[in-house]
């Protein structure tokens, strides 16, 4: 997509700080940080969410940010990882070209991640369970 600023990354039309790529992903550090490390994973076809994601390339993510993960953890010996993934504005999605975050954590670092717990009722969970279509 021509206004898409991923594929233009994936295009060479901007520069990157690529660490990986293969015939699927292009893996880079995220030019705004929320700590050291701080990588991203981007299919190289558009698709904007996980909606539109392909079979191969969903098949291929998981084993391939595990692969990115550790490298991570053995160079900057983090004390932990986040590795998430918005999809649509609500969510918090800022750029509508699917990409998965992975952020190296560090004791202190002054990154919060937090959501409001909310109290379902049984009934709540039996309409899901009993509606749901996989």
């Amino acid at each position: 997509m021509s206004d898409c600023i991923y594929c233009k990354i994936i295009a060479g039309e901007v520069p990157s700080y690529c660490i990986y790529e293969d015939d699927l992903f292009k893996v880079l550090l995220d030019i705004y940080p929320s700590t050291v490390g701080h990588t991203l994973i981007i299919p190289k076809e558009h698709a904007a969410n996980i909606f539109e994601l392909g079979e191969r390339q969903a098949a291929a993510l998981m084993p391939l940010a595990k692969k990115i993960a550790i490298a991570l953890k053995n160079l900057l010996n983090c004390d932990g990882m986040n590795i998430l993934q918005n999809n649509g504005e609500t969510a918090g999605q800022t750029i509508n070209h699917y990409h998965m975050h992975l952020i190296p954590r560090y004791k202190d670092d002054g990154v919060i991640m937090e959501w409001a717990v909310q109290n379902p009722t049984p009934e709540d969970f039996k309409k899901i369970l009993d509606n749901i279509k996989i």
